[in-house]
């Protein structure tokens, strides 16, 4: 299977939809396409979240993210014939609701996350006439486009703001499950603490769980009570126990310094704390990965008539593909923080260092 790199940069995405505007193709299924109201050629795309859910402010709804922006971009409404999306209660949901999407029409489905490799590639060889997209995955169908991230780039970065951050030398990562993706934010994040001080002991916990936040919650309280105060979490949902736990923690004791990191999209928002009557922020940063703009970029060229089946796309730091969200004001050493964070994302780039995705990876990688 040939696999090509792309790089990834939101203006020439945008742009694209404004020159491609009029250059959408079409597989009309039983009249069940609509047409647009700016005369554009019919094109509809959905997705089929995990079980996350849709707002998990996470990894799904950076995605759906993505296809708001590209109906508004293209005029379409939600629903058939336009973009639209189902949500996934459990494993048991992803063939069923990826089936659907496909069978009401949609020129494109999305399904979000490793977990749906096997309903993509089952559905996929079923409707072969719709394009599929597999975040996080890959799926080696002529109609079927694999979207790969290097989280590991992000994680590193996130590793090398926790180093500096942490005054206990004692850092917490909070993952899912244990999948590749996960693994690649685990390995980068352990490479990126050890580069900076190989002393400082990591805290790893796996909850097992996507969307329970009270595991995530209780994960925290229990790495925040043993010396822990900087936590980074991979894990979705479950993720935002994490950050309730550190905001009553810093409710309780303003003068304590505790941090958090998120993931996917910069969750800053989710990390505001009211103490008298003033706002702060328990999250030190967030490891960023462009699901966004990878959605909306594959269904620019999907409408274009580029789509880019049988192939696998990969985005990291270099295309603009992963980053490391602004450092909260709050702390104190941010410029030292940012000038760290900086000197390493340009060695990342340039290939002076290969930031290790694996476990088997982490054990071989010495900074030199």
């Amino acid at each position: 299977m040939k696999k090509r790199k792309f790089g990834l940069a939101l203006s020439l995405v945008l742009a694209a939809g404004t020159i491609l505007g009029a250059c959408g193709k079409s597989d009309e299924k039983d009249g069940d396409t609509a047409k647009t109201e700016n005369n554009e050629s019919a094109f509809s795309v959905a997705m089929v979240t995990d079980v996350g859910g849709v707002d998990d402010k996470s990894f799904n709804q950076s995605a759906w993210e993505g296809l708001k922006e590209f109906g508004k971009n293209h005029g379409l409404e939600k629903g058939k014939g336009g973009f639209d999306y189902l949500q996934s209660k459990s494993d048991a949901d992803y063939s069923t609701n990826l089936n659907k999407l496909s069978r009401e029409g949609f020129n494109l489905v999305f399904g979000v996350g490793f977990l749906m490799v096997e309903d993509i590639n089952k559905i996929a060889e079923q409707q072969k006439d719709t394009h599929f997209g597999i975040i996080d995955g890959v799926v080696e169908q002529p109609n079927v486009v694999s979207v790969l991230f290097k989280e590991q780039e992000a994680a590193f970065l996130a590793g090398v703001a926790a180093a500096k951050a942490t005054k206990s030398n004692q850092i917490g990562f909070i993952g899912g499950m244990e999948i590749p993706v996960i693994e690649r934010f685990e390995s980068g994040f352990l490479a990126g603490v050890q580069s900076v001080n190989p002393d400082i002991k990591v805290n790893v916990h796996y909850t097992g769980a996507f969307d329970k936040a009270e595991l995530g919650k209780t994960t925290a309280a229990q790495m925040y009570s043993s010396g822990v105060d900087v936590i980074f979490h991979a894990a979705g949902g479950t993720g935002n126990g994490l950050f309730t736990e550190a905001k009553d923690l810093k409710k309780k004791d303003p003068a304590r310094e505790i941090w958090a990191i998120g993931v996917d999209s910069d969750q800053t928002l989710e990390g505001v704390v009211e103490i008298d009557g003033k706002n702060h922020n328990v999250i030190l940063t967030s490891a960023m990965k462009g699901v966004k703009t990878a959605v909306m970029d594959i269904s620019e060229k999907s409408k274009a008539g580029n789509f880019p089946g049988g192939e696998t796309l990969i985005y990291g730091l270099a295309e603009e593909g992963v980053n490391l969200a602004p450092i909260n004001e709050e702390i104190a050493n941010k410029a030292d923080i940012e000038a760290a964070v900086g000197e390493w994302s340009e060695k990342i780039k340039s290939g002076e260092i290969t930031v290790p995705g694996t476990l088997d990876e982490l054990e071989n990688f010495k900074v030199q």
